[in-house]
């Protein structure tokens, strides 16, 4: 499996929707229905206004809906690695570590405001990179700064990540005081015409543009396939951080400065799951596209074929034996 993904072949997407229905099989046999909570944002909720008439409370559609979303996310981001040259080879690694990765836990499935957001997370990572190689960038910087603010209308938590872009615009263009300034105009865009119809309906106020924030523990689950889930994420993210590490000084200055942007990247979405906490595991999906990096890397530089087969077929079998093992999807 890790051999075919290695190569950059066209008819790797279909298999990489083979691999995706199988690891994914409980997300249809035991369909779970929208993921829903107050705490989501304004345009999440009018999301599902839009899609109640045809999925009401149908779990299969959702089902399918968020398979569609994994799907894509996980063709984003291996565009990214590709795109930038990430690797020294164009792969379907980070693709199939994506969708691996988000089987490990069941919350990472379900239709839900993280899970939508991280679609114009990756988006946006996708647009700063290129922010590198074009001279002139204002629209791109806008856009941006735009997809950041609409993003904190889904899931409010991905605010968080304007601290990032800001970094990663002054990471990889000379620092221009416009630009920044463009940017954070792209971000309260979305806020200037919410607050235009709150104004007009007799509803503006301040917590009503701005959500309140506050800080608080995620109620982690203590269990033994929860500890396996976590020693999997973990143990194939270092040995990839370990080879990028090792790599760093073949790689263009570019590519370097994208490392740096997605280490950071994964730190922050680690921590957002304490803003704004509802008690639940779906704020970490987040988390997973830069765990998908490191763990393409782990797949892919190793001299030594047995090792990454190691890691993916454990990680593999896992997941078939908390489908088949338990009623831990149900």
């Amino acid at each position: 499996m890790i051999g075919v993904f290695k190569q950059k072949s066209p008819g790797n997407i279909v298999l990489l929707l083979l691999l995706g229905v199988i690891i994914k099989i409980p997300l249809f046999l035991y369909p779970k229905t929208i993921v829903a909570t107050d705490k989501d944002g304004q345009l999440y909720h009018a999301f599902l206004k839009l899609i109640t008439p045809v999925a009401g409370n149908n779990g299969f559609i959702a089902s399918v809906i968020s398979f569609f979303l994994l799907y894509v996310q996980a063709l984003m981001l291996n565009y990214l690695m590709n795109e930038y040259r990430m690797t020294t080879r164009q792969t379907f690694l980070a693709a199939m570590a994506y969708l691996v990765l988000t089987s490990l836990l069941p919350e990472w499935n379900y239709l839900s405001s993280p899970l939508v957001t991280s679609t114009l997370v990756i988006w946006m990572f996708i647009l700063l990179f290129k922010l590198y190689n074009v001279q002139v960038a204002k629209g791109t910087i806008f856009n941006i700064g735009l997809l950041a603010g609409i993003s904190s209308y889904i899931f409010f938590p991905a605010s968080f990540f304007i601290l990032c872009l800001l970094l990663g615009i002054m990471i990889l263009k000379p620092f221009r005081l416009n630009e920044i300034f463009l940017f954070l105009m792209g971000c309260l865009t979305p806020y200037y015409f919410y607050g235009v119809y709150l104004f007009l309906t007799d509803q503006f106020s301040f917590f009503n543009l701005f959500p309140q924030v506050y800080f608080s523990v995620p109620d982690v689950k203590n269990s033994i396939p929860f500890a396996i889930s976590t020693l999997l994420l973990t143990i194939p993210f270092l040995l990839g951080g370990y080879y990028v590490q090792v790599h760093l000084r073949k790689m263009l200055i570019q590519v370097r400065k994208n490392w740096s942007i997605l280490l950071f990247y994964l730190i922050l979405a680690i921590f957002l799951p304490y803003v704004n906490n509802s008690e639940t595991f779906h704020a970490w999906v987040l988390a997973i596209p830069p765990f998908a990096a490191f763990h393409a890397s782990a797949y892919y530089y190793p001299n030594k074929n047995w090792l990454p087969l190691i890691l993916f077929f454990l990680t593999f079998g896992f997941i078939l034996y908390q489908q088949y093992g338990t009623t831990n999807w149900q």
